[in-house]
């Protein structure tokens, strides 16, 4: 017989004589619990709700490190009957086992092994001592002994059972009580009972072993610990499990944000993902976004609608409380993150155009622009806007154009501001502008850059804040930590002035009426934009502490069917925003709106008055004057209040908010004739006429005009003849180059653009003795005091 006394000093002996040095630097508990790491990282939102699971070591499934303390007692107990029955008692090696197994190899035919829970630990926490595929060698063996020895030294009982039950890996990807309990019984480590406890201890020696072998040794777990009587049950009950347990998912609960979840541990500053991750998201208004935004796709789907995406900024902090990057199910690119992908902004650029100009002083909320069609010269050719519902306003205010989205006033003032500028404006805002604006020209105005929704939002933010702008934050800071300052990049005068036009609801009726899904109870600034062909719908807006953007359209770039930012993005920017309004009012005045104080009763006593029928209408459309509405910002120092007339009517007079400085009483339409820049205004000068020879000649013209209305005795003069007063005269295109005055009535010329006509020629003549004749150009009809009579000739395709 070997004692156990010769054993040990064989060991000890042994070990004096193996490279023992490299592992004398034993990890303490402590270290081992620090850099334990789980394989999801459970994202939480600000009150610690988990909103989303996200699998972040794809070697292993391991869940958060459980203390002993919330280790079931019966898995505790089973571990240690069925993998070290002496383990309490032992000092890192079991003598008696050793012994045990010496004997049984050399009775050849033993099987029992002599590996301890400490000596696993061991195994598990240095790479070098872990059991190979071909088993340890003797050598290998003894340093793995050593080792559990000096863990003993330093470690407690608990602490090593804590360890290895957290670190051992029990069956599949499942390392460890958490992962082990959760993927086998679905519950926590802590509501194991014994059936279940002596299950996963038979999966330690064998993690891999088919069901019914598993349950026999689960039967001997039970037996070792005299509860035989069990084994039926647990037999049975560890077939069902495991079996259960190969074909079902892990159960992660609501999966809320997705997209949120990959954005915050790609952006996250730690070296390794942590077991929990607290986000500044909002479970409940994260909730209502996502449906919301699926409700409104489930209705537009006969419209060719598939994809969206929601922003919920916080305005003081920039805590993103919802972010909703696709519609999930509904989209066939689900995966695709909506609010990052980059898209054209439409009309949604035009609150910072106007921003722009105000603050230079170049326009107040009451300068008048015309909206009336535009031809404007590029590089590229004439650039010619047109509006939305493809009809001109004619004269309007600043209020006006941006509250309904004219498009050729916003382009005007592109003009006056610089399409460069106004791209190193959008840059400062956070957007991401890639080229210098004259790679964009005057469609900058559109919003023909492509932004992305959490960058536009943020910038509709920096609105709302005054013209200050700061990153949007996705994660809590730690206690005590200094936020980044905020910094300037618009006038805050200024600011307040677009925010106040974007809440004006009466400034949008003449083109989306007064009943439209942008006007709310509270006071909100919002914009819609819609891109060239429909194919993206924006709706972007704030109220005094959120600040809420909508995206809709297709992951594929494929247009939408007669969606437009009011239809498609606005009905879910409405019910996010009204959701958070109540939200605030319930938590502030729980059961009542609030008292009737002076400030409410104003703002009701303005919308009373805004309401009262004909009051609305003192010119052809609505344009509200500003009123003390719940919410509402107060003007920042600089903005004076201003009641103000138009020359003609032009619009109702009303109480106008103005830079100080820059106010005035009443607006007086100057003569076109003394403020336009050019006094003809078609053809443009140096423009090209291409006659098309298929297309009868009587229906080409070009249309001479002139300001409306003239200078009087205004006429026109065509190539030195003249040809009449300076009336609309149509005039059937001749080929060359031409020169068309506009001249007073002493003939001195007011205005003067020159054309060019081509791709018109003369009908070949009859030939003549069986010879064909040359082409000539007929002459040019003679100049009358009316219109002109149509050329002679009859225009051929070219011949070469």
């Amino acid at each position: 017989m070997i004692s156990n006394a010769f054993l040990r000093a064989t060991l000890l002996a042994t070990c004096l004589g193996t490279s023992l040095a490299a592992h004398a630097a034993t990890l303490s508990f402590d270290q081992v619990r620090a850099a334990y790491r789980s394989s999801e990282t459970v994202l939480l939102d600000r009150h610690g709700t988990p909103v989303q699971t996200v699998r972040t070591d794809a070697h292993a499934r391991r869940g958060a490190w459980v203390p002993l303390a919330q280790i079931s007692p019966a898995l505790r107990a089973a571990a240690i009957a069925s993998e070290d029955q002496r383990f309490l008692s032992h000092s890192g090696v079991d003598w008696s086992a050793v012994a045990g197994a010496a004997i049984g190899r050399a009775n050849a035919g033993g099987t029992r092994g002599a590996s301890t829970i400490t000596m696993q630990l061991a195994g598990l926490l240095d790479p070098d001592l872990a059991l190979t595929r071909g088993g340890r060698s003797v050598g290998a063996k003894i340093e793995q002994a050593a080792a559990a020895l000096r863990i003993e030294r330093t470690w407690s009982k608990d602490q090593i059972l804590e360890a290895w039950l957290n670190l051992v890996p029990f069956r599949g990807e499942q390392v460890g009580v958490a992962a082990m309990s959760q993927a086998l019984f679905q519950k926590a480590p802590s509501g194991l009972d014994a059936e279940e406890s002596a299950i996963a201890a038979a999966l330690l020696r064998a993690p891999n072993a088919q069901p019914a072998v598993v349950g026999q040794r689960a039967c001997g777990v039970l037996k070792a610990q005299g509860r035989a009587d069990a084994c039926a049950t647990a037999q049975g009950y560890a077939e069902l499990m495991l079996a259960r347990a190969a074909t079902a998912s892990a159960d992660q609960g609501e999966q809320l944000a997705p997209h949120f979840a990959r954005q915050v541990l790609k952006t996250s500053s730690r070296s390794a993902p942590p077991a929990t991750l607290r986000t500044t998201l909002d479970a409940g208004t994260q909730r209502r976004a996502r449906d919301a935004l699926r409700q409104q796709l489930a209705e537009l789907r006969d419209r060719d609608v598939e994809d969206g995406a929601v922003i919920v900024l916080d305005n003081a902090s920039g805590d993103v409380l919802a972010w909703v990057g696709s519609s999930g199910d509904l989209s066939q690119a689900a995966a695709v993150d909506a609010v990052v992908a980059p898209r054209q902004a439409g009309s949604t650029l035009k609150p910072f155009l106007y921003e722009q100009a105000i603050e230079r002083r170049w326009l107040t909320a009451a300068s008048v622009l015309d909206d009336a069609p535009t031809r404007l010269h590029t590089p590229s050719g004439l650039y010619i806007p047109q509006n939305y519902d493809h009809d001109f306003k004619g004269l309007v205010t600043v209020r006006t154009a941006l509250g309904s989205s004219l498009n050729v006033p916003a382009v005007r003032t592109a003009v006056m501001v610089s399409p460069d500028r106004f791209a190193r404006r959008l840059v400062a805002l956070g957007l991401p502008i890639r080229k210098p604006g004259d790679f964009y020209g005057y469609s900058i105005a559109l919003g023909s850059p492509e932004v992305t929704l959490l960058s536009l939002a943020n910038a509709y933010r920096s609105l709302a804040n005054g013209g200050m702008v700061s990153a949007p934050r996705l994660q809590l800071p730690a206690q005590g930590a200094a936020a980044a300052p905020p910094v300037r990049v618009m006038d805050a005068a200024s600011s307040f002035i677009v925010a106040d036009i974007l809440a004006d609801n009466g400034a949008r009726v003449p083109t989306f009426g007064l009943d439209n899904a942008l006007a709310t109870r509270y006071w909100s600034a919002v914009k819609t934009g819609t891109s060239k062909d429909m194919r993206d719908n924006w709706c972007v807006g704030f109220s005094a502490r959120y600040t809420v953007g909508v995206w809709v359209g297709n992951a594929s770039g494929a247009p939408m069917h007669a969606v437009s930012g009011v239809s498609g993005a606005a009905p879910v920017w409405r019910t996010v925003m009204d959701a958070l309004q109540r939200s605030d009012v319930a938590n502030e005045h729980p059961g009542r709106i609030g008292p009737a104080t002076p400030r409410r009763a104003a703002a009701a006593a303005a919308r009373d008055a805004r309401a009262a029928p004909g009051a609305l209408f003192q010119a052809s459309y609505v344009v509200a004057t500003p009123a003390l509405q719940a919410g509402a910002p107060m003007p920042p120092p600089g903005v004076v209040a201003q009641a103000i007339a138009f020359d003609g009517h032009l619009e109702a007079s009303r109480t106008e908010w103005f830079i100080a400085g820059t106010e005035t009483t009443h607006v007086t339409l100057a003569s076109a004739a003394g403020t336009a820049a050019r006094l003809i205004a078609s053809p443009d000068d140096r423009s090209v006429v291409a006659i098309d020879p298929d297309i009868p000649p009587a229906v080409q013209r070009l249309r001479f005009e002139a300001v409306n209305p003239p200078p009087p005795g205004a006429a026109w003069r065509l190539d030195g003849k003249r040809l009449g007063l300076a009336k609309p005269l149509p005039w059937s295109p001749w080929p060359g180059h031409h020169v068309l005055e506009l001249i007073d009535a002493k003939g001195a010329p007011l205005d003067t653009v020159t054309f060019d006509v081509r791709g018109a020629q003369a009908k070949p003549l009859a030939p003549i003795s069986g010879k064909t004749t040359s082409h000539h150009a007929a002459a040019p009809p003679a100049a009358s005091s009316g219109a002109l009579s149509p050329p002679r000739q009859v225009a051929a395709k070219e011949r070469s």
